[in-house]
């Protein structure tokens, strides 16, 4: 492998299905995945957005999970 090769970044396309201001399917892949993906999601969601959007070069690490514990006092 190159220098040039292994420095080459994937374009990589999100694809987000709408219901109002709700996303309820997120999908990330290649543009040719994507773009069958939001063919696909089109027709099954006839009446619902669909975006396909280029994925941001730097993006957001997704908040971490809360504890096991989600209160202090154990219920009875």
């Amino acid at each position: 492998m190159t220098t040039a090769t292994a420095t080459q970044t994937i374009e990589r396309r999100r694809v987000r299905v709408w219901f109002g201001e709700h996303v309820i399917a997120d999908y990330n892949a290649e543009p040719a995945l994507a773009e069958r993906y939001a063919d696909a999601m089109s027709r099954r969601f006839a009446g619902l957005r669909v975006t396909n959007d280029p994925m941001p070069t730097v993006d957001k690490l997704p908040d971490p999970l809360p504890g096991e514990r989600m209160w202090d006092v154990a219920p009875r």
